[in-house]
């Protein structure tokens, strides 16, 4: 019986990290981590180095900075073009599409169903192409410090993720780390505010659509209110609940990872709506049949990238690669110039 497989949410491993980490089942917890990859595209990590007494920190600083009045977080203004991805988008601002770029379509997508959560973009202090975007000095002092400090924890992480999947594909522990080396990455804090469940049913409006991510990984730390949903591979549209487990981190693969693994591992499409059965009482003191409110809810995402062709191992001359080599800032530039 395997001793680094706890168990399962939803057909997503939970796989003890500690036992990589240490090296006592290195190979173990890799050959489990990109199995989940290949069936799901999603794997829960516990024990995965971030320390709980961090989490709870950036968790508590997400909810002082969204908590500020609107006119406050204005000032770290996301710009209008989502190329430059950085600093706070207010609720309705930000629209995640599934491959859609076409200016007409988007407008449309916007007006029928705007997505009703607000966020904060940061990432390495020292980029010239996409420097962060920052309250002025003295509004929430500590707040810049804390995203820096959480977004270096995160990279350590992300380098261990990327040195296990490696050992899963059979390729050298470090030969993902050669493509990730620019510190290309993101911290996102999100904020859903409690809205009309039966208003997200009706598809008035949205938290996030469904979408595929768009780098190579993500690490995402949820709150315990839920409605992350992942599509079921095998039948499409069929969304499975992928519920909050404790002190657990969720990993996904993102199209970039696909890509460069030549369809190996999954790009899975997944979603945020309304909890199960967590309606709050609405004004009326409703809860019952979708009436209710949605609690509202937090996350805190890491989106990491590289350039990718195929890796070694992953295609054969019965299986040539599928895709020519792409840089990712050209693929996620086009993405996130959709998303605003």
């Amino acid at each position: 019986m395997s001793t680094v497989l706890l168990g399962e949410a939803t057909g997503i491993s939970i796989l003890d990290f500690g036992a990589f980490l240490d090296g006592s089942a290195k190979q173990e917890v890799a050959s489990a981590m990109l199995e989940s990859f290949k069936r799901i595209g999603f794997v829960y990590l516990v024990n995965h180095g971030i320390p709980d007494a961090k989490i709870r920190d950036m968790f508590d600083w997400s909810r002082r900075f969204f908590a500020l009045p609107m006119d406050v977080k204005q000032l770290a203004p996301h710009p209008p073009s989502g190329t430059h991805h950085r600093g706070y988008s207010a609720p309705g601002v930000e629209k995640v599409v599934q491959h859609v770029y076409d200016e007409r379509s988007l407008q449309g997508l916007r007006a029928k169903a705007p997505d009703v959560k607000e966020s904060f973009e940061c990432g390495w202090e020292q980029s010239a192409t996409m420097p962060n975007i920052w309250l002025p000095d003295g509004v929430l002092p500590g707040f810049k410090e804390a995203c820096l400090d959480f977004y270096w924890t995160c990279h350590e992480t992300e380098l261990n993720v990327l040195r296990a999947l490696a050992l899963g594909l059979g390729i050298p522990e470090g030969h993902l780390l050669l493509h990730h080396n620019a510190h290309d990455n993101q911290l996102r804090l999100l904020h859903y505010p409690s809205v009309r469940a039966q208003d997200l049913q009706d598809a008035k409006i949205a938290r996030i659509d469904a979408h595929s991510d768009f780098g190579s990984i993500t690490l995402l730390l949820q709150d315990a209110v839920g409605g992350l949903e992942v599509e079921d591979p095998r039948h499409r549209g069929t969304f499975t609940s992928a519920p909050p487990v404790d002190r657990a981190l969720i990993v996904n693969a993102g199209d970039f990872m696909m890509r460069w693994s030549n369809d190996v591992i999954r790009s899975t499409v997944h979603r945020v709506r309304a909890p199960p059965g967590r309606a709050l009482p609405d004004s009326a003191g409703t809860a019952e049949g979708g009436h209710g409110m949605t609690p509202e809810r937090y996350s805190i995402p890491y989106d990491f990238s590289a350039v990718v062709e195929c890796l070694p191992g992953t295609y054969s001359a019965d299986d040539p690669p599928k895709y020519e080599p792409i840089s990712a800032q050209q693929y996620i530039l086009q993405r996130l110039a959709a998303t605003y």
